[in-house]
């Protein structure tokens, strides 16, 4: 067995989820909870199914995320996996409805940083068996982080 990283190429700004799910009623699904709830976004869902006519699926309302979306889950290659690709949006705002979704059985990463999804390789398929999200730390925070931290929360409306 082979074990690779993948690097996910994305638009400047696009925040990225990749999970796993089970059936190919995930794309439908996905995509009404993300016009549900955080209408208005710019969006691509891109599922690989693993096992029937295995075609990549996908929905969306914008071109280019959409190919970006069928290049990296080509590239990763692994069945049953899917990836979201949102600009003007953060991934919080549909996890828990992504988390309640009857297919989605795996939430690996919901980020906008650069993101490698490890996989590996079998005789027959690919599988993910983690991600490297971002960068590692650097350092401990401190007050002023914590106060420049608090801040960033609220200017971007998710604390008050």
């Amino acid at each position: 067995m082979d074990i690779t990283a993948v690097e996910i190429e994305k638009p400047r700004d696009v925040n990225v989820i990749i999970g796993y799910s089970h059936f190919i009623k995930t794309v439908e699904d996905i995509n009404e909870i993300i016009k549900t709830v955080i209408p208005g976004c710019e969006y691509a869902v891109v599922f690989s199914e693993a096992s029937g006519d295995r075609l990549i699926r996908f929905e969306g309302n914008n071109r280019e995320l959409i190919e970006a979306g069928i290049s990296n889950i080509e590239k990763i290659s692994a069945g049953h996996t899917f990836i979201i690709m949102l600009k003007n949006a953060f991934p919080i705002s549909i996890l828990p409805q992504l988390k309640m979704s009857q297919e989605i059985g795996t939430i690996y990463a919901a980020t906008a940083n650069p993101l490698k999804v490890i996989v590996a390789k079998t005789e027959n398929t690919n599988a993910i068996i983690g991600v490297a999200d971002g960068y590692s730390p650097v350092g401990i925070e401190s007050d002023d982080d914590k106060e420049k931290r608090r801040k960033f929360l609220r200017d971007i409306g998710y604390k008050s």
